[in-house]
């Protein structure tokens, strides 16, 4: 075998796609000035909620991940509807996820396979993710996501009120660099195992300004110069099935926050392991955190909740049901309304707020 007929390089690689660039996309589909003006103003609520100078809290509320555009926009309605009785007190953001973390396969979001068959055209997934967030943003509702990777960012992150990175990446320098150049406030959730020192660090990091590389408005490999975001903070979602919402476990994050000389302000996931992965039961977190807020607890600031139009999940089929999760178990969106219109009632302003 001489060296010439040796190969070496992409091995594994079966193809390679062009991908639109986000000049392109943004031209196809421009922001428009109510969206821009949902997203500009939720950032800052949001960012004045985190540095306690505004007394009401954030809510992030939506499916585990979104599969149908047309049933999102109907969940985007009714979240307007609610937002206007419960404003003064809440700010509500929708979750709209489309890129899907696996721990080992299965369907990977709306970006990467929005036909849902393993087609991955995933030109057409960032154009349909990028118009949905339009239509949901310049009907006033404002948006949050997770980032999964750096790329995606350049094509919907300017449409983004709030960016979540997840348990499984907390701990990625990629993620952490991705989030000290996003322009949303990010919350780092606590590691699958409940270690918190690791988002701590993290929030840490972000906080800093980093390079690394990326891709431009155009599409090109960049060094990506960022700032540094100062709008970071913990975002509690309990580990290995042992929830960490209780009051002492938000007293010891709050404590650790403080000694890292971080803002002491935090966000409780209701779903995943504080709920112990049933639905459910994510009333009973969300209503828990609520008394800790009652009781006196200014550092829960915010609070998650899964809920789609109708309760539960389904298996990815030819038959799916209207309005229902294909990921993890939702609360239905009338169950979602009850006990936010209750947390309502119950919330007092402080005085001085």
């Amino acid at each position: 075998m001489t060296t010439s007929s040796i190969s070496t390089e992409d091995v594994n690689i079966a193809s390679f796609f062009t991908l639109v660039t986000p000049d392109e996309m943004r031209k196809k589909l421009p922001i428009t000035p109510g969206a821009a003006e949902t997203v500009f103003t939720s950032r800052q609520i949001v960012a004045n909620i985190i540095a306690k100078r505004d007394p009401r809290k954030f809510i992030i509320m939506g499916p585990c991940s979104i599969h149908d555009p047309i049933s999102a926009l109907e969940y985007a309605q009714l979240v307007k509807e609610l937002s206007n009785e419960v404003k003064d007190k809440f700010l509500l953001i929708m979750r709209a996820y489309f890129e899907k973390p696996r721990t080992t396969v299965g369907w990977k979001g709306l970006i990467n396979d929005p036909a849902l068959d393993n087609s991955f055209n995933i030109n057409e997934g960032l154009s349909i993710a990028r118009k949905l967030l339009i239509d949901i943003t310049s009907s006033g509702v404002p948006v949050g996501t997770e980032s999964l990777e750096p790329i995606s960012p350049q094509y919907i992150a300017e449409l983004i009120s709030w960016t979540a990175i997840g348990a499984r990446t907390t701990e990625s320098q990629t993620h952490r660099e991705l989030a000290s150049g996003l322009s949303s406030p990010v919350g780092f959730k606590n590691n699958t195992d409940g270690n918190i020192e690791v988002a701590i660090n993290a929030i840490k990091s972000a906080g800093r300004p980093h390079h690394f590389l990326g891709i431009d408005h155009l599409g090109r490999t960049s060094i990506v110069a960022t700032k540094g975001n100062p709008h970071c903070h913990l975002i509690l979602r309990g580990g290995k099935e042992r929830p960490n919402y209780d009051t002492v476990s938000v007293s010891q994050a709050l404590d650790d926050l403080k000694k890292a000389q971080i803002t002491d302000s935090l966000v409780i996931d209701c779903s995943h392991d504080n709920s112990f992965k049933d639905f459910n039961k994510q009333p009973d977190v969300f209503f828990e955190c609520m008394h800790q807020i009652l009781r006196g607890n200014s550092g829960i600031v915010g609070l998650m909740l899964e809920s789609h139009l109708y309760e539960g999940s389904q298996s990815l089929s030819n038959n799916l049901r209207y309005g229902v999760s294909i990921t993890d178990g939702c609360i239905s969106f009338d169950k979602t309304a009850e006990i936010i219109r209750q947390a309502y009632r119950e919330f007092t302003l402080p005085k001085n707020g």
